[in-house]
């Protein structure tokens, strides 16, 4: 066979060619270095895309349609036939960056980042990490949290007594559907909304949660909903919410919390899809003192998870939704949570203590160094299968230290669990991947935050949260009421 021979320009000019790609390719990281370094002396707040390793192109991840939402959503709510937009967009004004510090982002910056519009062409062309995330956002909402029917002062931070200030008690019936404006609606669920409203005494922002009482009782919650109250009437820390006081009418039960601008940091870790290691450690120590707290009120909170986390104006955490929070000074036995966060103990109906927790702040940094959990599957049984099996796949990226952190934490050995030894709490608090965190100042929010919320409209913003229809609602209904006896503390 006849071979075939460029003439010598043609040649050269391939040469040339080729030099230049290699010129350009060698120069990539160096400039990303220095638009890092430039951005990290200005204080500049980097947009995701800018995190993106080597110039790559932002891109949407296809999503095989199915019956599966892709934000956990509740069954029969709509299933989207690609990543929803609030996961296929930049970060916005992005995550900060800074040179030294637990908040740098210069180490793992190469998360991958989505953009409306492009798409690759077919699960075939994605990499084996892309492939899990894509199956994880598809999969069956992890689902929404399940339940099975069957607190002295501030102390232990740091091994002193806290001397955080105590709001007077909360007391029902303090307010009425006639002290404020109703707005718009923040969120929905199984048992009623949560609005957005200002009060027309002081003209500050509240967001208060709305119970229908019919439904708390046929879904058998009445126990877990006066724990609700109860619970959020003794805490007060600075990255947990805080309630106001309690109302009902005939037929709805209304709970006034604080209105938190930031949204979810479930919504920013799909924006993100995967956040670097000194972001997720700073999240993860927040939630460490917000749970040591509610321990030392023997308390157990049981059901951390991103959704369940607030971000403040600031980008400081706040801890919401009690309603599997339960005071318990030994053991209990209920099966409630999230099941890619249960512990394997809750799934076997063994006694359990609040032990759990550590098991899902183990399973939280996960997720938020991944993007997914570890033990996520399609369906909630699959899940709890690998979580008794217990093997866990840790990414190649993922920190030495931060790895034999999640493996002290995601344990189904008792006696090796972490925050269930001798030491509580303390030895998370001391372990390597922890060190540069000063828990004090993160205690004061006297730490700059990794992000810091688009807020742009000043107080009262709902420009993070989703829009959802507004419906004419039986609010202030005062007739004979048949539930009455079932809600005497609100």
């Amino acid at each position: 066979m006849e071979v075939s021979h460029l003439p010598q320009q043609d040649q050269q000019q391939q040469q040339q060619q080729q030099s230049q790609q290699q010129q350009q390719q060698q120069q990539q990281p160096l400039q990303q270095q220095q638009q890092s370094q430039q951005a990290a002396l200005s204080g500049k707040m980097l947009d995701a895309q800018q995190l993106l390793p080597n110039g790559e192109q932002p891109r949407t991840i296809p999503v095989v349609p199915s019956q599966y939402t892709a934000n956990r959503a509740q069954p029969g709510q709509q299933a989207y036939t690609t990543v929803p937009e609030y996961a296929a967009q930049s970060v916005g004004s992005g995550l900060k960056h800074q040179e030294g510090g637990f908040l740098s982002l210069a180490e793992d910056s190469e998360n991958a980042v989505s953009s409306p519009g492009e798409q690759v062409e077919g699960l075939a062309a994605l990499t084996g990490e892309q492939r899990q995330r894509v199956e994880y956002l598809q999969r069956m909402p992890s689902y929404q949290a399940i339940i099975q029917a069957d607190f002295k002062p501030l102390q232990k931070l740091m091994g002193k007594i806290s001397m955080l200030p105590r709001r007077p008690d909360v007391s029902k019936g303090k307010y009425s559907l006639k002290d404020f404006q109703m707005l718009r609606t923040l969120g929905t669920g199984s048992f009623g909304r949560v609005h957005l409203v200002r009060s027309v005494h002081n003209h500050r922002y509240y967001a208060i949660k709305v119970l229908k009482k019919a439904q708390v009782i046929k879904m058998k919650q009445v126990e877990h909903t006066n724990d609700e109250r109860r619970m959020l009437k003794l805490v007060e820390h600075p990255f947990l919410i805080r309630m106001w006081g309690t109302f009902q009418d005939s037929r709805n039960l209304f709970m006034v919390m604080d209105f938190i601008e930031g949204g979810e940091l479930f919504s920013l870790l799909r924006k993100s899809q995967r956040f670097p290691n000194p972001v997720a450690k700073f999240y993860a120590a927040e939630v460490i003192l917000a749970i040591e707290y509610l321990h030392s009120h023997n308390i157990i909170y049981r059901d951390l998870k991103p959704e369940n986390i607030l971000l403040d104006r600031n980008g400081h955490i706040k801890i919401t939704d009690f309603g599997f929070a339960k005071e318990v000074e030994t053991v209990t036995w209920t099966l409630c949570g999230t099941p890619d966060y249960i512990a394997p103990e809750v799934i076997t109906t063994k006694p359990y203590n609040k032990s759990v927790d550590w098991w899902s702040l183990g399973i939280l940094i996960y997720e938020m160094l991944a993007g997914y959990t570890p033990f996520y599957d399609q369906t909630p049984m699959k899940t709890y299968e690998k979580i008794l099996v217990g093997k866990v796949f840790y990414p190649s990226y993922f920190h030495p230290d931060v790895v034999d952190l999640l493996s002290k934490l995601i344990t189904s050995d008792l006696t090796r669990r972490l925050g269930n030894l001798q030491n509580g709490a303390e030895d998370i608090r001391n372990h390597p991947w922890f060190s540069e965190v000063v828990w004090e100042k993160l205690l004061m929010k006297d730490i700059e935050t990794p992000y810091e919320p688009p807020i742009t409209a000043g107080v009262g913003d709902t420009s993070l949260f989703d829009r959802y229809p507004e419906t004419q609602m039986d609010y202030g209904v005062q007739c004979d009421d048949p539930y009455a006896d079932y809600f005497k503390d609100f």
